[in-house]
């Protein structure tokens, strides 16, 4: 079964990092730079597995909580991942409770991030 990922963040290195490592590994890729065109896709898309940055628009931000929330809108199935280099207690509890499955402090090495994709794929409850 191919699993389809959607990436979310706005440095567009990162995205193409993510979409050459993931892609080597069998998954159907799929990225977006910002927001609303990854609450877009969302929409019209179902996916396995998103993986977002936490801030999309600089420092302080927290949109990529709202695309957690757009995720879970359309689905509890899809598994969610979000990255982020300005983490703090307080945001990773709101992010858990709007429902990030695994959080995660930049930088993660890709076949990390990789790994507990495939964990939450496989219905492994709680990884990290």
């Amino acid at each position: 079964m191919t699993h389809r990922a959607l990436f979310v963040d706005d440095q567009e290195v990162i995205l193409f990092a993510m979409r050459e490592y993931f892609t080597s590994l069998g998954y159907e890729v799929e990225c977006a730079g910002e927001l609303g065109e990854a609450v877009g896709l969302v929409r019209e898309r179902d996916y396995s597995v998103v993986i977002a940055d936490l801030q999309l628009t600089g420092s302080g931000c927290t949109e990529g909580l709202d695309l957690v929330r757009a995720v879970r809108e359309k689905s509890r199935a899809t598994r969610v991942i979000m990255l982020t280099a300005y983490g703090s207690p307080e945001v990773e509890a709101e992010a858990k409770q709007c429902g990030v499955d695994v959080f995660l402090h930049k930088p993660q090495p890709l076949a990390e991030i990789a790994r507990l994709a495939k964990l939450l794929l496989e219905g492994v409850p709680s990884v990290s």
